[in-house]
Order: C-alpha cells, then sequence, then structure tokens
C-alpha cells in the first residue's frame, strides 16, 4: 500500500511521538544536570542569601535581571511573529507557526523565574501580588507577563488541536496507548466539521489581535521599568520602541535557529527550505539595521550632551578595563557580521545565516548585560572609601549555574512539549499539493 505525502511527513516525526531516541535522552540527561546544578546553587543562595551572588547595595541587579529580559524579549517576539505569521495569512510561513508559539510560551514560563531570584526573602514572593500597589511599574509588568503568558498558551494549544486530532487518527505512528488517550482528550473530539473550524479559527483570530497589541505593551511595561529612573542610560524616551526591536531581533535569530535544528533532525528540507532561511535571513538583516540605528542615536546622545555622570558612564564603554571589550564584542556580533554575511551573495547559504543567528543571541545577550550593570555601577553621588566589590558587579558561580539552569529549563520545556505534537503544523500542511516556499525576492539582492 502506498504511504501518502502526509503520511510520509508524519513519520518524521516518529521520533520522539513514538519513542524517544538515544540522542534525545542523552540532551534530555544533560539539559536535567544544567537544571540540577541551578538547584544546588539556589539551596545555597537560599541558606546564605545574596552574598554568595555579586549583587550588593549599588549593583542590586545582576545575571538574573539580564535573563529576565532575554527570556521575556525571546517570549514577546514569539508572540508578535505568530501573530502576525497568523494575521497576513503567509502561506509559506505555515511550517514556522509552532516554532514561534514555542519559544513564545517558552520564554514566558522561564523569564519570570529569574526575578524571582532577585528576592531575597523567597518566602515572601506572595506580597507581590498581596500588597501590589497598581502606581509602581513593577506590578504593571507582573499583571502583563501573566495575562500574555494565559493568552499565548491558550493559543499554542489552540494551534495544536487540528495536529492533535491528526494523531488521534494517525494509523502510521505507534503511539502508546496512554499517551494517544491523552491526546485524544486534548482533540476536544474535533473532527474537521465546518462549525469547528469556524470556531477554531475565530478563537485564533481574536487571541493573535489581541496577542499583538498585549505583547507589545507589554516589552513596552518592560523597558518604562527602566526608563522612569533617572540613571545614565535608563532615561530614555527612545527605551521602549527599542526593547521591541531587540526583541524581534533576538526573536527572528531563536526562529532561524529552531529552523535549522528541526531541519537538520526531521530531514525537514522540502518543508523548511533553502528560501525560507534566505527570507528570514534578509528580515534579520533589517532589524540589524534599526538596532544600528538605535545603537547610534542611543550613545552619541548621551556623549554629546554629556554631564559628569553620563561622561562616566560612556567611558566605561570605551575603556577596555572595563566594558570597552564587550561594547565591541555586542556591535561585531549584533551588527557587523551580519551585514557582511547577510548582503555578499557568496556568504549567504542556510549554514550561514543560523551561524549570524547564534552571533546575534550572544550579541544580543552582551546587550542587554550592558545595559544594566554599567548603570547601576554609575552612581549619580560619587562614592568613596567603599570597598570595590561593592561598586563592581562580578557573577558568581552561583549566578552562572542559575543562568545555565534557566537555559536548559528552556531546552526541557520545548523537548516535552514535542513529545505530544510535532514540530511543525502538519494537519495545516495536508491539503497542501506541494509546500508553498517564499517568493525569491531575496535572490534579487544577488
Amino acid at each position: 500500500m502506498e504511504i501518502s505525502s502526509f503520511d510520509k511527513l508524519l513519520q518524521k516525526f516518529k521520533y520522539p511521538l513514538s519513542k524517544v531516541s538515544r540522542s534525545w535522552l542523552m540532551l534530555f540527561g544533560a539539559m536535567l544536570l544544567l537544571v540540577f546544578f541551578g538547584l544546588i546553587a539556589l539551596v545555597q543562595q537560599i541558606i546564605h542569601g545574596h552574598i554568595v551572588t555579586g549583587m550588593r547595595d549599588h549593583v542590586v541587579w545582576g545575571l538574573f535581571i539580564i535573563n529576565f529580559i532575554f527570556f521575556l524579549g525571546i517570549g514577546y517576539s514569539g508572540a508578535i511573529l505568530g501573530s502576525v505569521f497568523h494575521l497576513t495569512r503567509i502561506r509559506w510561513s505555515k511550517p514556522l507557526h509552532h516554532f514561534t508559539e514555542l519559544f513564545a510560551v517558552t520564554g514566558l514560563i522561564v523569564g519570570p523565574i529569574f526575578i524571582f531570584l532577585c528576592i531575597g526573602r523567597l518566602d515572601r514572593i506572595f506580597y507581590i501580588f498581596q500588597y501590589a500597589r497598581i502606581q509602581s511599574p513593577i506590578t504593571w509588568d507582573v499583571i502583563a507577563i501573566m495575562t500574555n503568558l494565559i493568552f499565548i498558551a491558550t493559543y499554542l494549544y489552540i494551534a495544536h488541536i487540528r495536529d492533535f486530532a491528526k494523531l488521534r487518527d494517525s494509523k502510521v505512528l505507534d503511539i502508546p496507548n496512554w499517551k494517544r488517550k491523552f491526546i485524544k482528550a486534548l482533540s476536544l473530539g474535533y473532527s474537521g466539521k465546518p462549525e469547528q473550524i469556524k470556531i477554531l479559527n475565530q478563537s485564533q483570530n481574536i487571541l493573535a489581535v489581541t496577542i499583538l497589541f498585549t505583547a507589545i505593551l507589554a516589552d513596552s511595561l518592560l523597558a518604562w521599568l527602566f526608563g522612569m529612573s533617572l540613571r545614565p542610560g535608563w532615561h530614555s524616551t527612545l527605551f521602549a520602541p527599542e526593547f521591541i526591536l531587540v526583541a524581534l531581533y533576538s526573536g527572528v535569530a531563536m526562529l532561524i535557529l529552531m529552523m535549522w535544528i528541526y531541519r537538520q533532525q526531521y530531514s525537514l528540507n522540502e518543508v523548511v527550505t533553502d528560501q525560507h532561511f534566505y527570507v528570514m535571513g534578509f528580515a534579520l538583516l533589517i532589524l540589524c539595521f534599526g538596532f544600528a540605528y538605535f545603537t547610534l542615536s542611543e550613545y552619541i546622545t548621551e556623549w554629546y550632551n554629556v554631564s559628569e555622570t553620563h561622561g562616566r558612564w560612556i567611558e566605561k564603554f570605551l575603556d577596555f578595563h572595563e566594558y570597552g571589550l564587550m561594547s565591541l564584542l555586542t556591535i561585531a556580533f549584533g551588527i557587523l557580521i551580519p551585514i557582511v554575511v547577510l548582503v555578499v551573495p557568496k556568504f549567504r547559504t542556510p549554514g550561514s545565516i543560523t551561524v549570524v543567528a547564534i552571533l546575534v543571541l550572544i550579541g544580543l545577550y552582551l546587550k542587554r548585560y550592558l545595559i544594566i550593570v554599567p548603570t547601576l555601577e554609575t552612581p549619580f553621588v560619587p562614592i568613596q572609601d567603599l570597598r570595590p566589590e561593592y561598586v563592581h558587579y562580578h557573577a558568581t558561580w552561583v549566578e552562572w549555574a542559575l543562568t545555565g539552569a534557566g537555559f536548559g529549563l528552556f531546552v526541557l520545556i520545548i523537548m516535552i512539549l514535542n513529545l505530544f505534537a510535532p514540530a511543525i503544523p502538519v494537519a495545516d500542511l495536508e491539503h497542501d499539493d506541494e509546500i508553498i516556499v517564499p517568493k525569491p525576492f531575496y535572490e534579487t539582492l544577488k
């Protein structure tokens, strides 16, 4: 009996839908070790307090808040990209929908954990809700994060209902009985009736519009947490637009990385084509120019209208004994290398675009570091006769261990979700006679 093209596509996800492979178990175990090591560090922090971290009276935030901003940026950008893909009805973007939804939900789960780690007394976490002040930007952010997570998780589930129904009825995959029963419950009896299709489409449309606006607003609220202060480098009206652009920049880079990983792991060359990489690389290039513009605008205005405090802040980015090297790497990874690789045709391949995406993620992580630490190390009032470690921040093994645990948890959540649904929307691709690929407008740049 000849197997249909749809069944062939579904069979590519035999691992881990039917059973897990050895490589899957090895990666899962490695991520569990990262999380376990982070738990050991967390116990040390709970027992001894923040003295085991590099955070002190002046630099009150460190890697934890940087990770918080980074993962929330990933989450919000995934929400925005997924909403735009759905609302614009771009047919070639169908294989990419679940990627954006996955890292949107995962980013919004992992990110808030790090803000809790900034609390010296974890037993007082509930005070955030019990004694919340609506005038506080932090309260705004808590409300925005919870609202977005609920909306995006609901959208992720609704977007997978068709896939759950296909897996429930699939005969080509030997799915374990317990998992098939669970998937059957998740499918909510969906059978493709017109009224069911209408309800799902309307629900997705409403959620996509809602998520698009709330994600932009929530990322702006995150920026206003810093912009509302008078500290050098933070007090700027451009902070919210810059946060949104940097989030989108990191989100497109994360999407490219996930495209490459899943394409290699599941042999999805016919679904996630080279042309998908070219188009997303073009989007990465546009955002790169935007990031370069905001970076230039930020530094040149701070430098031109310099006060004593702002002058000391700017000097930190130029001094290679402080943050000069990190600033140079941020510009190289986030601006120079992407422009060279993505503009020059002979450098532009799926592999090179993926490498650029990884460098962009590293560069934007460093950018978040430069946003937080140098500013906190530059007080308005000069400090005298104070121990250097109270002014200069150096992350400890506890902070690095918890950071590694955060990235490990990010991967673990995605791996667990992939146990119950394929990484691409197979139900949406079933009735396409051929996979729609982007038009080669990017090739005209050659």
